[in-house]
């Protein structure tokens, strides 16, 4: 039923999904679970379109509908669509689901061929022509994205709000953990003093950074995970790529883990995105450091509060430490 949990989507109803967008007879042949986040699952669909294999994902809500406040699957897969309009690569979207379908909330795309996992393709030999030109691709993306007219996105449900509005939005989800973390409250005072109140004038991604690309021999096949994506300011993507827990553990390349930062920004400032203020993108850099310590800490929160008893995210939330780390680090030392 609609708006329920889906566990294990049935082949039946999906097929009748994509018979309903494509007008052809369509079979289900299998349909397995990827890795998710805590908002999405992710499935790996074989289809057969009138005797022809069809290499398809589903990514729908986890709990069948989306968290309040959160992107609709719906939207996502129209902001996919514009995307891709705009010259960004990005998995072609085939249907999307219906209240009457009775899966909840998502949509089917087009599996892309390439590595998604970020330490393979970050490690691998077979890959370092990809590296070399990803830091160039990345910056074309961003560049592309932020210049789309907010007026193009008006019909859809993206999160939007001031700088300041944002961070206290942020501040009052740390609190509510009723954990005191000496080194978040030093980097929410750094940032009170410097990120402003501005209003959002960019789409932004809210996601873009390694383990979120498709990549192939040549770097950047496709850009993954539009859930999080909101009006904002454009740079808040440049810091968030560059936050060390992107990087897989190859710290010394800031971009990533494959590039390095005044090649981003000269890059996405060619390709026709704003000129990139360094002290501006130090600041979301650390934005984006102590977001990614509040994600640890809301996962950490789950598993000892029995709300979701799971390893990975005790696991996870003992990143806490390693984020406290990072932020000392930028505070202390800026981007170098």
């Amino acid at each position: 039923m609609p708006g329920l949990p889906m566990n294990d989507p049935p082949p039946e109803r999906l097929a009748a999904v994509l018979a309903r967008a494509a007008g052809d007879v369509v079979a289900v042949t299998r349909v397995a679970a990827l890795s998710g986040g805590a908002a999405s699952a992710t499935y790996a669909v074989d289809a057969v379109r009138n005797g022809t294999p069809w290499s398809l994902i589903l990514q729908c809500a986890a709990a069948g509908d989306v968290a309040d406040g959160a992107l609709p699957k719906a939207d996502q897969a129209a902001l996919q669509r514009l995307a891709g309009r705009h010259g960004i690569p990005v998995a072609e979207v085939v249907a999307v689901l219906h209240p009457d379908d009775g899966m909840g909330q998502g949509f089917i795309m087009a599996r892309v061929a390439g590595e998604a996992l970020a330490p393979k393709w970050l490690k691998g030999d077979g890959f370092a022509a990809a590296r070399a030109a990803l830091t160039g691709q990345c910056a074309q993306v961003l560049a592309r994205l932020h210049a789309i007219p907010i007026a193009e996105v008006a019909g859809l449900a993206l999160p939007a709000g001031r700088t300041g509005e944002a961070r206290m939005r942020m501040f009052a989800h740390y609190r509510s953990f009723g954990v005191n973390s000496p080194v978040f409250d030093l980097a929410f005072a750094w940032l009170a003093e410097r990120c402003g109140d501005a209003e959002p004038d960019a789409i932004v991604h809210g996601d873009f950074r390694s383990g979120n690309f498709i990549i192939d021999e040549y770097g950047l096949a496709a850009v993954l995970d539009w859930e999080l994506a909101h009006l904002g300011e454009g740079a808040e993507d440049l810091g968030w790529l560059c936050a060390n827990a992107w990087r897989f553990g190859i710290w010394q390349k800031p971009v990533g883990g494959f590039g390095e930062r005044d090649a981003l920004y000269d890059t996405y400032a060619a390709a026709g995105g704003a000129r990139v203020d360094r002290a501006r993108a130090h600041m979301w850099e650390v934005w984006g450091t102590l977001r990614w310590g509040l994600a640890c800490l809301q996962l950490g929160h789950d598993h000892v509060s029995g709300r979701v008893r799971s390893v990975e995210r005790a696991a996870i939330g003992r990143r806490v430490s390693e984020v406290e780390l990072d932020l000392l680090h930028l505070i202390r030392f800026g981007d170098i």
